[in-house]
């Protein structure tokens, strides 16, 4: 059995880690699934969003294999190796949603945080264990969790290795939407498609902008907006906007 499935539907790509035994683990095999198939679809010209889930309703990912780990390489060679699997999301082009259908714990909690839009089954629970093991996070999550929920939210949840549920972490900001587990892949799939829907270039353009200025001051953040958006907003001609014009309006009547 694969511990990686990828199904390409339209222009929509659902990236499955499949190892529902082992709760999703990330064995080394998996990694280097993960690093492979995101360089594949990243490459991929009919593919503009990618969806990253788990198999099952117990787990979306448990984390590094910690079984694996103890008869292998350190902590310290796994967190910052080739396989990264937040670096090889964090190098992919296009839009990632993240469908949350289990436990998201320690490593599996900075997959998740790796992608653009996350969204919820009523299973889904998060969990930043790295204290409790003895472990430092190497793939960014002491900085973007305090970045989207706030600093003392953050501390709470890593110093205490405590459990969020899911409609917490829709109130605190982390998820944007919480289903029911059958409604799950079907709303992220709708979202996927709403996206698709975009233009690529310009789609992954924008992806960018907004990554690259989160990572900025807020005042460099908006130089360069205004430094990218100049020049291609020159280059957009009234005749295209008409022409976009009464689908963007019909759309929004339709919403």
């Amino acid at each position: 059995m694969s511990v990686l499935t990828v199904e390409i539907h339209h222009a929509v790509a659902t990236v499955t880690l499949n190892r529902p035994q082992q709760m999703n683990a990330l064995s080394a095999e998996l990694r280097a699934a993960l690093t492979e198939s995101f360089a594949d679809l990243n490459k991929n010209p009919s593919v503009q969003v990618a969806i990253l889930t788990g198999a099952g309703e117990r787990a979306f990912c448990a984390g590094l294999d910690l079984k694996e780990l103890g008869g292998g390489a350190s902590i310290g060679d796994t967190v910052t190796d080739v396989n990264d699997p937040v670096s090889v999301l964090n190098r992919f082009e296009k839009p990632i949603i993240g469908a949350i259908n289990g436990v998201a714990i320690t490593g599996g909690f900075e997959l998740a945080l790796a992608c653009d839009v996350l969204i919820a089954s009523s299973n889904a629970r998060f969990a930043d264990t790295h204290a409790r093991v003895g472990i430092m996070p190497g793939w960014g999550l002491s900085q973007k969790l305090a970045r989207l929920i706030g600093i003392s939210r953050a501390k709470e949840l890593s110093f205490t290795g405590n459990f969020l549920d899911a409609q917490t972490a829709l109130a605190w900001g982390l998820v944007n939407h919480v289903l029911p587990p059958e409604d799950l892949l079907p709303h992220a799939q709708k979202l996927a498609a709403d996206m698709a829907q975009i233009d690529a270039d310009f789609l992954r353009a924008y992806k960018r902008l907004i990554d690259d200025g989160y990572a900025l001051p807020f005042g460099d953040a908006v130089a360069l907006e205004r430094t990218r958006g100049t020049p291609h907003n020159r280059a957009v001609t009234p005749a295209s906007i008409e022409a976009r014009r009464a689908a963007v309006q019909a759309r929004g009547r339709s919403q």
